[in-house]
């Protein structure tokens, strides 16, 4: 397929002249937003229009006698489609691609006219519209766009399945005439694994591939299916190629089995969406977010809430053995009989363009969080089981005993409010002890966090996912369970927060971590994981008295030093399934009584329990045993008045004391393998980290993810730090967003893309009071 994503034409206003060729309109290139996103107090009214879009391709003579044909990976909502002022089709869905045929339209020898005229408001004709929405459901040609030529007699479909870990059942669909499809599987030095072909009259076939790898999280291996077409005199008329993996995907009664084995889905929730671009993002950060989610995040599974995402997002958790739960566009409303019959459509449309994908294991074929539709989901269930027999069905509700239909019960489990049980039993909820089980969202909007809330709740805020994963986790009944969601998104005025932000995620939606991730991120051995809970700065606590906070990490125990001196090792001990449950630090003053005073013996131990006792209550509100103890502890050991308020004033307050060092040792197998520092930092500095620095022109324009945290001496997150960013570029790329940016809880980002041109673009990152920081990119 030849890419068509530069050199269009954009007119926010569609006009009968506009179709014609003439009109006013803007360049444009594909990927491409309707209208400006501001970062905060978006509005569906900056990008909701009937807008155009139209291109001039050049067909020349010598492709007469071939099929013509246009594809659309996605354009948001409705599209109708124009090839030389003819109306060929249109296309009610915005999360779907949809692909039509011109060839009795093309012009050969000359220059041909395609133009897309696309319905960009919140149209209640079509889902997910006709009520309200959770999230912004940005307009325009968000995704690429192709030409296809192809030969008379040609393949249209090729599906690939896996009954088995070393056998592939191949579907392919083609027009024409043709005598033979030749169907060739190599793994990915290029070996041939096994062979078949379908004859004439015939559409599927098995290949036997003994020896094969497995797909699965850990390596996702993957192999390449040729299908070539061979015509009666024996030419090869077309060839398609498709990767797929060995893998089998079920789910259970008792929980999901890949390829056998079990496997809890520990996921997150993600929407398409992106600061300043909407749903227009390149090939690059699409693939980004996947490995952000895996590598970053150390999640298992995700699902694209709420409705079919990029084929490059899903290709690269492919790549990366990332499990998919994708579903049908809607959000709790279901419309009218015409609208209910578009949503069938989508249904087929999902399954038919996702299906040859390894880590897609569960089509989701309900509106999310509707209600009962016995006879609509009846029909989406039954299409998605006729397009594809070798996946599973499911549906998401927050509705407990609900009508199910599907295989698997999917349930919104809101239930946990930081003191409830984190989860309800599946008994409770699901009509049918018999299928399987998971929980698609939890948290969210039960306690939504900024990135400059105070520790106390972005500590509560990472402590509730904690909750439900391991309640999830220990429960034996529970598949999976998907995190609502993995970074903050934009939306209505009727959602979210005063500036039409839904603060729920894990990260901010430039993707920096709150602490909330490291208990995702802490699930993985990948590489060493220590976030402190607390900021451990007095001034962060009533009455300066530090109080029982959590460490996140995946270390076998913590060891905590106080100015260098050793107070306590720790370990995590409330937690029933968590691979590395989060660490209670409920005591600061540990051995200091003894290895500092020299205290011992009984002496010790009620002097530790009465300052510790102190630091949890205050002086005043501590237990009247306590009190007792201490002043008999005071009698007994002849300790004037002064002594005490020094030891307190020490261990316990440390009001106008010089600022104290905490440090944090995570011991993995008797050694340090990760260390933080706590104290009040004196100097900060900017931290850059891009997504890519290599950056390539190819048939779409390419894009780097820009993400900014401020940090103290100790590398720890200066939360406090709301300073303006200055974002400068030159070169061979474009800076997308604001050129200042204001940092939330230490925190922010933008997003440069290639302008047309190769070689170097600098781009300079700085912040008045900090040493700037400059990013260097090779464009190719």
């Amino acid at each position: 397929m030849i890419g068509i994503c530069r050199n269009w034409e954009f007119t926010p206003e569609w006009t009968g002249e506009f179709l014609s060729g003439s009109g006013i309109f803007t360049k444009v290139d594909i990927p491409h937003n309707v209208g400006d996103i501001p970062l905060h107090y978006a509005l569906p009214e900056h990008y909701a229009g009937i807008v155009g879009y139209r291109r001039r391709i050049d067909i020349s003579e010598s492709q007469k006698g071939k099929r013509i044909f246009l594809q659309f990976d996605g354009a948001a909502h409705i599209s109708t489609l124009f090839v030389n002022g003819k109306e060929i089709c249109t296309h009610r869905c915005g999360y779907t691609g949809f692909r039509a045929e011109i060839t009795e339209q093309v012009r050969f020898g000359g220059t041909n006219l395609v133009a897309l005229q696309l319905d960009t408001t919140e149209n209640p004709e079509v889902p997910p519209f006709g009520f309200a929405i959770d999230y912004l459901t940005y307009g325009g040609m968000y995704r690429e766009a192709w030409l296809d030529i192809r030969n008379q007699d040609y393949i249209e479909d090729v599906f690939v399945r896996t009954p088995s870990l070393d056998r592939a059942k191949v579907t392919v669909t083609a027009d024409g005439a043709w005598q033979e499809i030749r169907l060739r599987v190599q793994d990915q030095q290029g070996n041939v694994c096994g062979s078949a072909v379908i004859g004439a009259g015939e559409d599927t076939a098995e290949i036997e591939c003994p020896g094969a790898q497995p797909w699965n999280t850990e390596s996702p291996q993957r192999y390449l299916l040729t299908a070539e077409l061979v015509a009666e005199d024996g030419a090869v008329t077309d060839v398609q190629t498709v990767k797929f993996g060995f893998r089998t995907a079920e789910f259970r009664t008792d929980g999901f089995y890949l390829n056998g084995e079990k496997t809890f889905l520990r996921g997150l929730n993600r929407h398409q969406s992106y600061p300043y671009l909407g749903y227009a993002a390149s090939e690059r950060l699409q693939r980004e977010d996947a490995r952000i989610l895996k590598n970053e995040l150390g999640c298992n599974a995700v699902r694209t809430s709420h409705y079919p995402q990029s084929h490059y997002f899903i290709d690269e958790c492919d790549r990366l053995g990332l499990l998919v739960f994708t579903e049908i566009p809607g959000w709790q409303h279901i419309g009218d009989e015409a609208w209910k019959e578009q949503a069938c459509v989508n249904t087929r449309d999902m399954v038919r363009q996702y299906r040859n994908h390894p880590s897609i294991v569960l089509w989701g074929v309900r509106i999310n969080e509707s209600v009962d539709d016995d006879g609509l989901y009846t029909r989406t269930n039954a299409i998605a089981h006729e397009e594809d027999d070798s996946r599973q069905t499911s549906g998401v509700r927050y509705i407990e005993k609900s009508s199910l239909l599907e295989d698997v019960y999917a349930f919104n489990d809101f239930s946990h409010d930081g003191t409830t049980p984190g989860i309800k039993a599946k008994k409770t909820v699901t009509p049918d002890m018999d299928k399987p089980f998971l929980i698609s969202e939890c948290n969210g909007h039960m306690f939504p966090t900024k990135p400059y809330d105070t520790w106390q709740k972005r500590q509560e805020h990472a402590l509730r996912h904690a909750r439900v994963q391991d309640a999830a986790l220990a429960s034996g009944e529970h598949a999976g369970c998907f995190g609502w969601c993995m970074f903050d998104y934009q939306t209505h005025q009727d959602f979210g927060s005063g500036d039409r932000i839904c603060y729920h995620g894990v990260t901010d939606m430039f993707r920096n971590p709150k602490l909330a991730a490291a208990v995702y991120k802490s699930q993985s051995d990948r590489e060493p994981v220590l976030e402190v809970g607390s900021s451990m700065d007095i001034g962060d606590y009533a009455a300066g008295h530090l109080d029982r906070f959590y460490v996140f990490t995946n270390a076998d125990e913590v060891r905590l030093y106080k100015n260098d001196q050793f107070v306590k090792s720790f370990r995590p001990k409330e937690w029933k399934a968590l691979k590395h449950g989060p660490i209670l630090v409920d005591d600061t003053i540990g051995e200091l009584l003894e290895t500092i005073e020299g205290y011992k013996g009984s002496k010790k131990r009620i002097l530790h329990r009465c300052l510790v006792s102190a630091a949890d209550h205050g002086l005043a509100n501590m237990p009247l045993f306590d009190k007792l103890l201490l002043g008999w502890c005071m009698v007994r050991y002849r300790m004037s008045f002064e002594d005490g308020v020094k030891l307190y004033g020490k261990y316990v307050g440390g009001w106008g004391d010089k600022a104290t060092v905490w440090r944090f040792d995570g011991i993995k197998d008797g050694s340090v393998c990760v260390s933080a520092v706590k104290t009040p930092g004196s100097r900060l500095h900017l931290d850059v980290t891009v997504s890519s620095a290599e950056l390539e022109e190819g048939d779409a324009y390419d894009m780097s993810g820009i993400r900014v945290r401020i940090l103290d001496d100790n590398n720890n997150t200066a939360v406090y730090a709301q300073l303006p960013v200055q974002f400068e570029i030159t070169g061979a790329a474009s800076l997308v967003g604001d050129s200042a940016v204001t940092a939330e809880g230490g925190m922010c980002g933008n997003y440069i893309r290639t302008n047309g041109e190769r070689g170097k673009a600098r781009l300079t990152v700085s912040c008045t009071g900090m040493e700037p920081v400059t990013v260097e990119f090779t464009v190719k």
